[in-house]
């Protein structure tokens, strides 16, 4: 027989105070229902999850509070630079290292060693992106990923289209429109990506009584130890900017996991956070209005009140 990939967790947390974030506690109660429920499965790394498929959490964003995890940190400066590079179209990571923003350099690495069979460290290859425009241009690509499909769309006709300007313009000027969203999958350009879009489909809906601008978006991949956090981090940040740009307020983020998975090797680390108390939830503002979505900058978000536990650390499948 087989030995399982997992073991039951059978008790989340303490005794939980009324202040404690809602995003850690709605986190905490997928992760079970994740382990009790779904199935284990060899997957596209070889490394193995246990899989649940549809999931959907809420979180009221108007008064500030903002689903940053606090039994774990939260890099949220490097999860809304990544943002911020999604929204420029850029498909390089020369531009995310510049930023010191390192998330995406697997994809490439691995690529690299692969056709040069060259066993560079990762240290090494991301100096030599850095360093050599030349370089980065052949080996820092990503193909034509999120930023690009959000914003340089093109048609059977050879026609770029922007998604987010015209995601702005119908907040604008059209809002009950049921037309306002943007998604990144392309069919005829998914095999030329390092990876399809996991956070695929983003739809806004503008609540005209209040002013508010919701957001519901569907992850197709929902890796529950690593992505799921910094997905809902970057997500809230977009809310924040495209209300502030179509003159609205912001309300509701509606996250949907369609494939919501753990990987066999982050039980150690998902066992270590669910013992952990849940403390306040953080709030974050934006401290400027930038011209248009295109000028923000990390120096305009402005956290106050985060004091998570400590980062825990998980490799990312790739």
């Amino acid at each position: 027989m087989v030995a399982p990939l997992f073991v039951e967790i059978r008790s989340v947390g303490g005794d939980w105070g009324v202040s404690v974030s809602y995003a850690d506690v709605q986190y905490l109660n997928m992760v079970r229902r994740v382990l009790d429920a779904g199935d284990d499965r060899m997957d596209r790394t070889g490394v193995g999850t246990r899989s649940a498929f549809g999931e959907m959490i809420r979180f009221d964003l108007s008064g500030g509070e903002m689903p940053f995890l606090t039994t774990k940190r939260i890099y949220w400066k490097t999860a809304i630079k990544e943002m911020l590079w999604f929204l420029t179209g850029g498909t390089n990571i020369q531009q995310l290292l510049q930023a010191n923003v390192r998330i995406w350099s697997d994809w490439p690495l691995a690529h690299y060693r692969k056709a040069t069979g060259s066993s560079i460290s990762q240290a090494d290859f991301e100096d030599r992106v850095l360093a050599d425009d030349a370089f980065a241009a052949e080996w820092g690509e990503l193909g034509p990923v999120y930023g690009k499909q959000w914003r340089r769309w093109l048609d059977s006709n050879g026609q770029q289209h922007d998604q987010i300007a015209t995601l702005i313009h119908a907040l604008r000027n059209n809002p009950t429109s049921r037309r306002m969203l943007f998604h990144g999958w392309n069919v005829g350009e998914i095999d030329q990506m390092a990876l399809p879009p996991c956070h695929m489909v983003y739809q806004f809906h503008v609540n005209i009584s209040k002013k508010q601008l919701n957001c519901l978006l569907f992850q197709r991949s929902a890796d529950v130890l690593t992505g799921i956090p910094f997905n809902w981090t970057g997500a809230a940040a977009l809310l924040l900017m495209l209300a502030q740009q179509a003159d609205l307020t912001p309300g509701e983020l509606i996250w949907v996991g369609g494939d919501v998975h753990v990987y066999a090797n982050h039980l150690e680390q998902l066992h270590e956070q669910m013992a952990r108390q849940p403390r306040a939830a953080p709030m974050m503002r934006l401290a400027r209005r930038p011209p248009s979505i295109d000028e923000y900058q990390i120096e305009d978000f402005i956290v106050e009140g985060y004091d998570p536990h400590p980062a825990i650390k998980a490799d990312v499948a790739v």
